[in-house]
């Protein structure tokens, strides 16, 4: 049977394409989103950024570049990395649904597939090649 006709799980391509996914979804979110929301807070124009927290643009825009940065570095190399595609997540569902919620799709899209991403990644877990992977296989075998 063909492995394009076939309804089995192959854990070894499993394994490679959520590695492609945590690491383009990471690199994406840190070259895309969160270097340049630091270039805004390090640049001379007046910061505008969606308060949806009521914190204040500027304390909202250094936490989403904290968020973006950190969380998407996490998720390249799968450390922590069900809870930082949640995070991930929920920073996307709030650009979908709360700042771009009147805009048109063709700009919600964007969001709305890195949402789908990350809930994909939450759910499934990093898989093989992660540090999570490394760390409890070593706790499991220590005892």
């Amino acid at each position: 049977m063909s492995y394009f006709t076939s309804v089995k799980d192959n854990p070894e391509i499993n394994n490679i394409i959520m590695l492609f996914a945590r690491i383009f979804a990471g690199v994406s979110m840190i070259m895309l989103h969160g270097l340049p929301k630091l270039m805004l807070l390090l640049g001379d124009k007046e910061i505008q950024f969606f308060n949806f927290l009521g914190i204040g643009m500027k304390a909202t825009l250094i936490l989403a570049i904290i968020i973006e940065l950190i969380c998407s570095f996490l998720l390249i190399i799968g450390l922590f990395t069900r809870g930082a595609a949640l995070v991930l997540a929920a920073i996307m569902f709030i650009a979908a649904f709360v700042v771009h919620f009147s805009d048109p799709f063709s700009v919600r899209e964007t969001s709305l597939l890195y949402l789908t991403i990350f809930a994909l990644i939450f759910t499934f877990g990093p898989r093989y090649f992660s540090v999570d992977r490394m760390i409890s296989s070593r706790r499991d075998s220590s005892w």
